[in-house]
């Protein structure tokens, strides 16, 4: 069995950084660490634990300007857009702490208790949850799950992708010297066995995975299967759909959804991997989008002015560009030449932009998750055709609008009550705002992050029932 995990940078192919993993008898220990703190922990006041928790926010942003470069050499992301995963994060986490008392606080019912009697709902902790990270945003994804549950009185048992296994140890470092006992922030390198066997731990309460949609079904049985009846929320993969009315700003649309389907090589969950556009404004909206695509930077992602950088393994590079080839077998057109990025070749993890046409949902590229810097548009009639193309998908993260809405949202809010999403954007896409629910529906996963509904996620409800007269 294996029992060191190596981090190969995308972009150069070396070996960045190892890590160990434990026993399965250290691992037990761990966990057992766990549930012990846990106990003391869940006595602490939500206020004190609220004002560990912006203590931690002070501890992360003291050596925050080291992290841009050191995830470029973990996961290939740009240098340069390295800070906005750390704005991004502490944006998610002062939310998330600004509503902890009122969302974790009693839900009292004395408006309608009965004369002598007194009734009322707590939020309780779960006890010790496993967190499972993923390497395209380990901070921004890893905050959803990790600060709340510490604030809602559970410990946490942080496990990250191999590929990005400093981040987590960042991440746990800043929580402790803000005070957060050792305890109750634990780093975990495991392998996928060792991770099955914390899920069946029975002091495991609560696991919440963010990954592929395998890797997500293989979570639920391991689950399933473990005593106690452990708890799961699934943050999984995405196909994510656009459609641009025939009124949208095709200026600032086609800048957006550029952005949407390339930013961090297409490597999000939620980025946009399929555009469906209205006829009338099909060609314009095409030559903005292409012209725009052809300007992106190529490169090594620990240079400044490289804007897209390789996808994170030979073995995604490899799958990507046999999705676009069998796209264009089926009869797709291409429309960003292959000579513009030579760093592109094959055996290598840079993968050029492409923008693929005359496309349908025969192809693998307009209905399974891409997972990187491509892109298929398709033409359509009018919206109930779009809708019926948007909806015909496995998954249903997030879907976008783009229209005219400043005289009239009405058009807008008929895709609201019938897109088959978690998210339903207009006029932008690909962005968490952490007072709305994260979540998804169909392969995309179950469960939810974020917003008030988070901490629902991370506690129980436990009943008080108290008759307090009784003559």
């Amino acid at each position: 069995m294996t029992t060191i995990q190596t981090t190969i940078s995308p972009h150069n192919q070396e070996a960045f950084v190892t890590r160990t993993y434990p026993s399965e008898q250290d691992l037990d220990k761990l966990i057992e660490n766990a549930s012990i703190a846990q106990k003391a922990w869940s006595a602490v006041s939500i206020d004190d634990r609220v004002a560990i928790g912006r203590k931690f926010m002070g501890e992360f942003r003291k050596r925050s300007d080291e992290i841009p470069l050191e995830l470029s050499r973990q996961m290939g992301r740009p240098v340069s857009q390295g800070a906005g995963e750390v704005r991004g994060f502490l944006e998610r986490a002062e939310y998330m702490l600004d509503i902890a008392s009122s969302a974790l606080a009693d839900v009292t019912l004395e408006n309608t208790d009965k004369p002598g009697f007194r009734r009322y709902i707590k939020r309780c902790p779960l006890g010790v949850v496993l967190v499972v990270a993923p390497w395209n945003f380990p901070y921004l994804v890893s905050i959803n799950s990790v600060l709340p549950a510490i604030i809602a009185g559970n410990a946490v048992l942080l496990k990250p992708s191999p590929q990005t296994p400093l981040t987590a140890e960042r991440f746990a470092l800043a929580l402790i010297r803000a005070g957060v006992p050792r305890g109750i922030i634990q780093v975990v390198h495991l392998s996928p066995e060792l991770t099955n066997h914390a899920i069946n731990n029975r002091s495991v309460n609560f696991v919440s995975f963010t990954g592929s949609v395998v890797g997500g079904r293989s979570v639920a049985k391991a689950a399933a299967d473990a005593p106690g009846f452990t708890g799961v929320a699934l943050e999984l993969g995405g196909k994510d759909p656009a459609y641009v009315r025939a009124d949208a700003d095709l200026d600032y649309t086609a800048a957006e959804l550029v952005d949407g389907a390339f930013f961090n090589s297409g490597q999000s969950c939620c980025a946009v991997e399929r555009i469906y556009v209205h006829e009338s404004v099909y060609q314009p909206f095409l030559d903005r989008f292409v012209a725009i695509a052809k300007t992106y930077k190529l490169g090594d992602p620990t240079l400044p002015e490289t804007n897209l950088g390789p996808v994170v393994s030979l073995a995604s590079a490899a799958r990507i560009r046999k999705q676009v080839a069998d796209a264009v077998t089926a009869g797709a057109k291409p429309l960003i030449a292959e000579e513009i990025y030579p760093q592109a070749k094959d055996g290598t993890t840079y993968v050029a932009p492409q923008v693929l046409v005359d496309v349908d949902h025969s192809m693998d590229v307009m209905t399974e998750e891409t997972f990187g810097p491509v892109v298929g548009i398709q033409k359509v009639s009018s919206d109930e055709e779009a809708i019926q193309l948007m909806n015909d998908s496995p998954y249903g993260l997030t879907a976008s609008v783009w229209t005219n809405a400043e005289d009239d949202q009405e058009a807008f809010l008929k895709f609201v009550d019938v897109l088959e999403t978690g998210t339903v954007f207009l006029n932008r896409c690909d962005y968490l705002d952490p007072a709305l629910a994260w979540c998804g529906v169909k392969d995309s996963g179950r469960g939810v992050s974020l917003s008030k509904f988070g901490y629902d996620q991370l506690t129980r409800a436990k009943s008080v029932h108290m008759k307090i007269k009784t003559s």
